[in-house]
């Protein structure tokens, strides 16, 4: 999306990130989930049918065919956490949609 170019540069750094704090942190734990397209607040400046055209799009081009959910993003949080093998990932949840790129 035009427009985006912070917030992929933010994402991108925190991706950088998280292996060296996983590195210099040892033995603690750091991880990162990197989220696709979830239904927050954060949409809502779209007005509402345009709001679910960009959803039905996204939806199209996912695996799973849906947008994300707040709890999709919860869940690979509480797995992370969880797992206590698991350092210096950043875990992609976004429903496939990364395939499709």
């Amino acid at each position: 999306m035009p427009g985006t170019a912070g917030l992929g540069a933010a994402n991108a750094a925190v991706a950088a990130l998280v292996p060296i704090l996983a590195a210099e942190l040892q033995p603690l734990r750091v991880n990162g989930v990197s989220p696709g397209v979830i239904d927050t607040p954060w949409w809502d400046f779209l007005p509402d049918g345009q709001k679910q055209e960009v959803f039905g799009g996204y939806a199209a081009k996912t695996p799973v065919g849906r947008v994300g959910r707040p709890d999709d993003i919860a869940a690979a949080i509480v797995f992370l956490i969880s797992n206590g093998f698991m350092t210096g990932q950043v875990l992609i949840c976004d429903g496939g949609l990364s395939l499709a790129a």
